[in-house]
């Protein structure tokens, strides 16, 4: 039923991926290992659904080859558990009794490919090494993407970094300016930082920079952004938020900061330190036409508020 005809296909994979056959056909599990050993993966046979899932729990896999019709837990049941565990394990299903409704089904829930059988061995191959090379590339694609998140982030606060507060608000002043929506930016400074970190040492100060940058972060709406411009500086984007409302939400954040006062003393032997924040406002396209001039007009108001002493909030142009 199933042979192995010479071929060309001389592709072997970039490193050892590990596959997993699911078949209770003793002699498709012979076949099919044989065949993807030779190509040089680490190759290994579960005999039923049950017995999978109980590997799948145990170690990961790149690739899985299962059947449809099995007894106990079919291959939808090991489909679904592998996409459960790895979404980016891929899956290719075979059956001897292919319908349309069992096809739509199996892609349906995220397989490489369904085939049928008799299969030719030459296909299953060139299936096995196409799947494999997707998920390489889907791994690469992921671990990008996470590289690219960690070089927006500000190593100690994890609010976003001047980078990636730049990257965003370009994108979300174009974003606004296509559909006609305001957006507002806070800049915000934190009061007499120096004043701590001359007093109780900078790692005093490091906490308190975490700690605001926390309490910014859990104040805001998943689609607005919180930056650490620098120093002692933050940012927050507001997204689709006029100036009214930018102005009572910058009144929200400043009094989640504790009463102006410099320090409190010793508590537990530990030396015990307040902040208070300062904040300036300004709005587009109310305060501002391009992204320079926003930056600018909200940077404005700050140097505004802490003129008048800080813990005190200005909105642009007012």
């Amino acid at each position: 039923m199933y042979s192995i005809a010479q071929t060309s296909y001389h592709e072997w994979p970039e490193s050892l991926q590990k596959i997993l056959i699911v078949d209770d056909e003793e002699s498709v599990c012979m076949v099919l290992t044989r065949v993807l050993e030779g190509a040089g993966h680490d190759v290994q046979v579960a005999s039923n659904g049950r017995e999978a899932i109980d590997r799948l729990k145990d170690e990961p896999f790149d690739l899985i080859i299962t059947d449809l019709k099995m007894p106990g837990i079919d291959g939808l049941g090991v489909l679904a558990k592998a996409k459960e565990t790895d979404p980016l394990c891929e899956v290719i299903v075979i059956t001897g009794y292919a319908s349309v409704d069992s096809a739509v089904e199996v892609m349906r829930l995220g397989a490489y490919d369904y085939i049928t059988k008799p299969f030719n061995l030459d296909r299953i191959r060139f299936l096995a090494e196409r799947a494999l090379q997707r998920r390489r590339l889907s791994q690469a694609a992921a671990e990008t993407e996470a590289y690219k998140r960690l070089a927006q982030l500000d190593g100690m606060t994890e609010a976003h970094n001047r980078r990636g507060f730049d990257e965003l608000l370009s994108s979300e002043i174009s974003r606004c300016r296509r559909f006609g929506r305001p957006l507002s930016l806070l800049m915000i400074d934190l009061d007499d930082l120096k004043v701590i970190n001359d007093c109780f040492g900078h790692q005093a100060g490091d906490t308190v920079l975490k700690e605001v940058a926390s309490a910014l972060r859990k104040s805001v709406r998943h689609c607005d952004a919180v930056a650490r411009y620098g120093g002692d500086e933050f940012a927050i984007i507001l997204v689709e938020t006029s100036k009214v409302d930018a102005i009572a939400k910058a009144t929200l954040l400043k009094d989640l900061m504790p009463t102006p006062g410099r320090t409190s003393g010793m508590v537990g032997g530990r030396p015990q330190h307040t902040t208070t924040i300062s904040i300036g406002v300004a709005s587009y396209p109310a305060d501002a036409r391009t992204l320079d001039e926003l930056v600018r007009q909200a940077d404005r108001a700050l140097y505004g508020a802490k003129a008048r002493g800080g813990n005190c909030i200005k909105a642009a142009n007012r």
